[in-house]
């Protein structure tokens, strides 16, 4: 494993020596309300700068479990009907919201030439598994329902997600797969959680940096889907047949976790006569594509991300 990006090095001991001599009380004993605020207020600091010239509107849809905000962006001159993406943020489906991911979505939405609906699903632990994964469920139904009010191409439809959200867009991308009046065109899965195992290499050797097994824990903790009849939905990479799922795009982090899951799904995918295209980023870290303003290195990710979504919805 090569070195980190050394912008990202810089932020990371810059906040090492902010906490010198301080002591975080553990997770277990942290409000997730206040790790929510905290994530909001930093990543929105670390990306200050996105494309502004798109037309932006917050509006609810329906879902099982009651209203589900969401968030439409349209680059401004984007004709009807576009591609549309429909993204889930990430966050360990604990935090992160609409505005943990704006700049990032509206780098999707410009550099991909489509709408982007971000989907703000409900977060354990007030609302446990699955309730997260059903919202993320209907707002891709809605999508495909409602194309003609929201000016897409009911054949350009795609998902993505960052982290949880990447594996809520592969669980819907399962859950799609035979419902032939709702076929996705893609699905963007960015150093996507795909399972519910800790059995890969990087599960067990790369505790940090940014996502640590201590915060894995604590998501898997408060998410409670272990022992659910649907706990399945959770792990894309044990589903027993991928044959006819939407094409893909797999990108992980070198320093993440996650990586190895990723490339194993990506081919899984291949295996199994996917479209698929695996890219790691070997010198960044898990969330990077929200983390815009650290490294110059994020906005050449992510404008060869938007490329390859141009390619298949824009």
């Amino acid at each position: 494993m090569g070195a980190i990006d050394p912008h990202f090095q810089a932020m990371l001991e810059a906040q090492a020596k902010a906490m010198e001599g301080q002591t975080l009380p553990p997770l277990d004993q942290t409000p997730p309300d206040m790790v929510r605020a905290g994530y909001v207020m930093q990543r929105q600091a670390q990306d200050q700068n996105a494309p502004k010239d798109l037309d932006v509107r917050d509006f609810s849809i329906p879902g099982p479990h009651g209203d589900i905000p969401v968030r439409l962006y349209e680059p401004q001159g984007l004709g009807k009907p576009s591609g549309l993406l429909v993204y889930y943020h990430g966050g360990g489906w604990v935090i992160g919201d609409l505005d943990t991911h704006d700049g990032h979505c509206r780098r999707m939405a410009r550099w991909g030439n489509c709408r982007v609906m971000a989907v703000h699903y409900r977060l354990a632990p007030e609302h446990p598994f699955p309730k997260g994964h059903d919202d993320a469920l209907a707002a891709a139904k809605y999508a495909f329902d409602h194309c003609v009010d929201l000016g897409v191409d009911p054949k350009r439809i795609a998902v993505g997600g960052d982290s949880a959200g990447g594996n809520l867009a592969a669980s819907v991308a399962l859950d799609l797969k035979d419902d032939q009046s709702r076929q996705l065109a893609f699905q963007l899965l960015l150093y996507p959680a795909l399972t519910d195992e800790w059995e890969t290499p990087s599960r067990k050797t790369l505790d940090g940096p940014l996502l640590t097994f201590e915060a894995m824990r604590w998501f898997e903790k408060l998410l409670a889907a272990a022992g659910h009849p649907e706990a399945h939905r959770l792990s894309p990479m044990k589903a027993a047949e991928l044959r006819g799922v939407a094409p893909a795009l797999v990108v992980t982090a070198g320093h993440d976790c996650l990586k190895d899951e990723g490339f194993a799904y990506a081919e899984r995918l291949k295996d199994a006569g996917v479209e698929v295209r695996h890219v790691e980023y070997p010198a960044l870290v898990h969330d990077f594509y929200i983390m815009a303003d650290v490294s110059p290195a994020v906005i050449e990710a992510a404008k060869e991300t938007a490329a390859a979504l141009k390619a298949k919805i824009g």
